[in-house]
């Protein structure tokens, strides 16, 4: 039977689980706070089936608790950081806050983070930039999950990107995708819930296409639109692992191992919009553009159009009151934490109530 939880209710258990883990109340609110936001986009994969991943790296010690980064060097528009093996959300977030106040001084921002850990939802993080002013660009490396383009072997991460933009009355203008045919978390997530996954997600571990998650864990994500798929993901870990100075191919360690250094590199671009337009000329030009884009007469079986990043914003304001469902095998990772931490469960709602 699916349990529905409140967001709030939610948040705190997941904040009070990292606490019991050694992480300090603010960033286990932080920590928490990724994940329960990612459940309200609509995006489980990224959500709380991967609170226990993340409890297992702190607690076998291949995640530091306390997020202590080091500058490596820092050249004003330039900064590299050393994240020391620190949880990613933490490290991603002062990255944000780095990057956006150097793009005010300079324009433009480059901070690089190396040997970090996964930061889950790279839109949380974009988002945010967004909304202080800036057109925010955040790539990030991950561990193989696809082959190269022709290969049988998984050499290659499916390494995110997201780009966000401030869009006026219709608020930040956001991409966040992986470069994989799916991101290997909606496979944990099948798996979970004891489906199968669509044709063309995987192949097993021969290379051979399947619709089993557990196949497709142990084999390989296909790359989005064939060998374009491959060569973005490529690129990208050169932006982020090979130019961060961090882990990179094979080198890195995923959040689904619960020991080994992540080594995971992220690279964040922040363009200061005031310095190369007029920030409320360029949020009419947002909305132009969005209009124009939504106006599109509609396909044959399509409702309405969107823009990037719309309908996670209208998916959380439903479950905002209906609550968040979860699969049971998440429940009952949640359930055996609250036994090991001593952290009571958050009371499942029932459909008269209205959760917070």
């Amino acid at each position: 039977m699916p349990y529905t939880v409140g967001a709030a209710d939610l948040l705190g258990f997941a904040a009070a689980t990292a606490e019991t883990h050694g992480v300090p109340s603010g960033d286990a609110r932080l920590f928490a706070d990724t994940l329960v936001t990612a459940e309200l986009w609509g995006h489980p994969s990224h959500g709380m089936l991967r609170l226990p991943w993340y409890l297992d790296r702190l607690a076998s010690g291949a995640t530091a608790a306390v997020a202590d980064p080091l500058v490596v060097t820092d050249n004003g528009a330039v900064l590299v950081a050393d994240g020391r093996d620190g949880l990613g959300q933490v490290l991603t977030d002062r990255a944000v806050s780095w990057g956006v106040e150097r793009a005010r001084r300079h324009g433009i921002s480059a901070v690089a983070v190396r040997n970090s850990g996964h930061f889950g939802t790279a839109a949380y993080f974009t988002r945010r930039a967004a909304e202080e002013g800036c057109v925010a660009l955040l790539a990030t490396n991950a561990s193989p999950a696809m082959a190269p383009w022709g290969g049988r072997e998984k050499r290659i991460g499916t390494n995110p990107w997201s780009i966000a933009a401030p869009g006026g009355r219709y608020g930040t203008v956001v991409m966040d995708i992986a470069n994989t045919a799916v991101a290997r978390g909606k496979i944990y997530h099948a798996r979970e819930r004891g489906e199968p996954i669509p044709e063309g997600w995987a192949a097993d571990a021969e290379g051979v296409p399947t619709t089993d998650p557990q196949r497709a864990i142990e084999g390989l994500i296909l790359p989005m639109a064939g060998h374009k798929g491959y060569a973005i993901s490529f690129m990208f870990d050169v932006l982020a692992g090979v130019l961060t100075g961090s882990a990179f191919g094979t080198g890195v360690v995923g959040p689904y191992q619960a020991t080994g250094r992540s080594g995971v590199g992220h690279l964040l671009i922040c363009v200061d919009i005031s310095s190369m337009a007029d920030p409320a000329e360029f949020e009419r030009r947002m909305e132009a553009l969005v209009e124009e884009t939504r106006s599109t007469p509609a396909a044959p079986g399509t409702a309405e159009i969107f823009v990037p990043g719309e309908p996670e914003i209208r998916t959380a304001e439903r479950l905002r009151t209906e609550g968040i469902t979860l699969a049971d095998d998440t429940w009952a990772a949640l359930a055996r934490i609250a036994e090991a931490t001593s952290i009571p469960l958050p009371a499942p709602v029932t459909p008269q109530e209205s959760p917070a």
